[in-house]
């Protein structure tokens, strides 16, 4: 059997969302599903009320559990409460499972995402990747199929420098494609050269031709890069989209009828703190669909 599916579970309302997510995920793996709760224990306090908070907590996963069985038949699902911090509770379970699910406090469309520390500091030190889901999305899958057109196919978007290796990257938002029968749009935004600088501040301003020469050399940078993944995935469909422009702006901007952005976040070696990219900061906080951040060297 697969690996689970963990969802960090704080209260339905908050995370209900995230566990609808999980859940259909879980099932498109064909993994079971975990649901946990971290419980900040510290061990002081009056133990008759912390044993009851910890009941309350479990029958809250007991009752959240029995909803996300009846919404997605076939789907495992397990519960868990464990003592600790929320971040190090987390880091450590998610070693186990295939994929950490995290709700996040949205503000909707592209006003912006809460994110919270606690979800900041986990997508930001995990060694699996995490899906960030707003808690304004539809929690009921059913009623999610009503929120765009009919006629509108489900993208997974992913966003691609093709001068920086990022295999894992592309492996998640492929392997996510196939699963979905979805296509893949690879967003690039490519900017000028930061030679160029020096051409600006004298006055100078790159022709068309220089432009079009630029997006050419993109665009073939783009199509040899994904190259080994059009081969091992010949039933997905690929849309390339390379615009001038940042990074973090295109994909947002290429948002479409998105049903999941996915971006990468390097492996840096910092002493404390998010180890989050700009790029992978900006979407997760603007992208109007759950947010796949995946781990790479």
């Amino acid at each position: 059997m697969n690996r689970p599916v963990l969802a960090a579970i704080d209260t339905p309302e908050r995370s209900g969302a995230a566990a609808h997510w999980a859940a259909a995920e879980a099932l498109r793996r064909g993994a079971p599903l975990r649901l946990l709760h971290a419980w900040p224990n510290s061990g002081n306090g009056d133990q008759l009320l912390l044993a009851d908070l910890r009941e309350a907590a479990r029958r809250m996963l007991d009752g959240l559990a029995d909803e996300l069985r009846a919404a997605h038949p076939g789907v495992e699902v397990a519960t868990s409460v464990v003592a600790g911090a929320a971040v190090d509770a987390l880091l450590r379970a998610a070693t186990e499972c295939e994929l950490l699910v995290l709700g996040t406090r949205g503000l909707g469309g592209f006003h912006g995402l809460l994110v919270g520390s606690v979800s900041l500091s986990t997508v930001g030190r995990c060694d699996t990747p995490v899906v960030l889901v707003r808690a304004e999305m539809p929690p009921n899958p059913r009623a999610a199929q009503h929120a765009v057109p009919r006629d509108a196919v489900p993208e997974v978007v992913v966003g691609l420098d093709p001068q920086v290796p990022a295999g894992p990257v592309l492996d998640f938002a492929f392997e996510e494609a196939a699963r979905r029968g979805a296509p893949v749009h690879v967003v690039h935004g490519w900017e000028t050269p930061p030679t160029y600088n020096y051409g600006y501040a004298a006055g100078w301003v790159p022709s068309q031709e220089d432009r079009r020469l630029l997006e050419t050399l993109a665009t073939r940078l783009v199509s040899d890069a994904l190259a080994p993944w059009r081969e091992k995935y010949p039933q997905v469909l690929v849309v390339e989209d390379v615009r001038a422009g940042g990074a973090a702006g295109a994909l947002v901007d290429a948002a479409g009828e998105a049903a999941l952005f996915v971006v990468g976040r390097r492996d840096r070696s910092l002493g404390v703190g998010p180890r989050l990219g700009p790029v992978a900061h900006a979407v997760i906080h603007h992208a109007p669909a759950p947010v796949a951040v995946v781990p790479h060297a």
